[in-house]
């Protein structure tokens, strides 16, 4: 990350997609060896339906529990954009409104979910920048 970052915000957005991808498909590999039969979170296909999303790939992601987020910063502190979409025990996957925080909808695939990420973008939303906020590169 530190050498992608060296090379501007788009590189640093580019290996944050790979190595998120790589990391939770590893994750889920490892889950899948050890609790056969015990379903992993839809982490992994919530990660490829918002990579192959063009307006969401311009985005920095980043995951808590489970939750996908997009920033247009990669650093803290975070501009958060598009609200959060997360995997549930049912398979299905949920939407969240960032700001006011609200349930946007329960859907059951991960590029339902990825839609209705995108719809939360503002139509001017910032570009991705590495910068303090004040400063876009």
């Amino acid at each position: 990350m530190a050498a992608a970052r060296s090379l501007g915000p788009a590189a640093a957005v580019e290996a944050r997609w790979l190595s998120l991808q790589l990391s939770w498909q590893w994750a889920r590999d490892v889950h899948e060896i050890r609790s056969p039969g015990h379903p992993y979170p839809g982490i992994v296909p919530l990660l490829e339906a918002a990579a192959a999303t063009p307006r969401l790939r311009r985005l920095y992601p980043f995951t808590s529990h489970f939750a996908l987020l997009f920033s247009s910063r990669t650093n803290y502190p975070w501009i958060l954009q598009a609200g959060s979409t997360e995997p549930l025990r049912s398979g299905s996957f949920m939407v969240r409104r960032r700001d006011p925080h609200a349930v946007v909808g329960e859907v059951e695939t991960a590029a339902e979910a990825v839609n209705l990420a995108v719809r939360l973008l503002p139509a001017d939303f910032e570009p991705v920048v590495t910068a303090s906020a004040g400063k876009h590169k």
